[in-house]
């Protein structure tokens, strides 16, 4: 599953020329092997207390680079896997689903054995993390973040008459079928990072990073994904959150609406701390990301 043998040659042979062959060939990048047999990459940076990143659709790990370098840099061991159907990671057929994403989050914990971590979620990966403690609880937690995260609910139901309607995401869905390379190249110009705003100023190079992210995810994967993102009920799994948590969001989210999401999120966590970035778009990441690195490693620290 995981390629480039020509290359990992060249690498090994290079390697042991120089001496340092041990363990390559046993392990010649970092992934570990779900209970279903999918194998899950990871980035694994810095010592310290462990800190573990949860990216967003349809992107991976990269995304978390500027923050996971920062942490790193302060004193933090920084981890953060690629969702199954992303990135590095196995495009399986099925499994395209919240309880599986947390399942594969706590497959990942366990096999590197991490203790008091803080578990921060971007996005999709903010309900990753929540159904994550409500599924397997915070034995293994000290903290959480949600970073302009799709909890509680983000479609609009019933229950909840202040949602999204489910036409915006059938319309994302017809976009993926229609031309999903077109599809990842619009939200980056425009509501992702809110380029569409006047004014607005995010470089070429940040909006082709979210079209080469996106394009590495699996077609399926992705289009399953909206719909474990947009109609999972997290609701019940905030309530479970017993640790410090802070909530960051902007509140000209585009795509999470702040009053969908970190607003409400905020009143159903016990204690929560919310920050507000006025007039941020979603994609805080990349256009925030020393700001958000700052709150970020004040929180961790804490």
């Amino acid at each position: 599953m995981r390629g480039g043998g020509a290359l990992f040659k060249v690498v090994t042979e290079t390697a042991a020329a120089c001496g340092r062959s041990d363990h390559l060939e046993e392990h010649p990048m970092s992934y570990i092997t779900t209970s279903d047999g999918a194998d899950l990459f990871y980035k694994d940076w810095g010592m310290g207390q462990p800190v573990v990143f949860s990216h967003g659709w349809p992107l991976n790990s990269d995304s978390w680079e500027a923050q996971m370098l920062f942490l790193a840099s302060n004193g933090f061991r920084c981890i953060a896997h690629d969702r199954r159907g992303h990135g590095r990671s196995t495009q399986t057929w099925d499994g395209n689903d919240m309880n599986t994403y947390a399942d594969d989050l706590a497959a990942l914990l366990d096999a590197l054995d991490l203790r008091d971590a803080t578990l921060i979620g971007f996005s999709t990966g903010g309900g990753e993390v929540a159904r994550y403690v409500g599924r397997h609880g915070t034995d293994r937690v000290s903290k959480v973040a949600l970073v302009a995260a799709v909890p509680p609910l983000m479609v609009q139901r019933d229950d909840n008459p202040g949602g999204v309607p489910i036409d915006v995401f059938d319309t994302i869905r017809a976009g993926s079928h229609a031309d999903r390379s077109q599809l990842y190249k619009d939200l980056a110009d425009g509501p992702f990072f809110g380029h569409n705003r006047d004014g607005a100023d995010v470089s070429q190079g940040i909006r082709d990073a979210f079209w080469l992210q996106s394009m590495q995810s699996g077609h399926r994967n992705a289009l399953e994904c909206i719909k474990a993102f947009s109609e999972t009920d997290f609701r019940d799994d905030l309530r479970a959150i017993d640790v410090p948590t802070l909530i960051i969001h902007g509140d000209d989210d585009q795509v999470v609406p702040f009053e969908v999401g970190g607003k409400a999120s905020a009143g159903i966590i016990a204690g929560a701390t919310l920050i507000v970035y006025e007039g941020a778009p979603h994609g805080i990441t990349d256009t925030h990301k020393e700001r958000l690195g700052r709150d970020l490693l004040d929180f961790v620290k804490s």
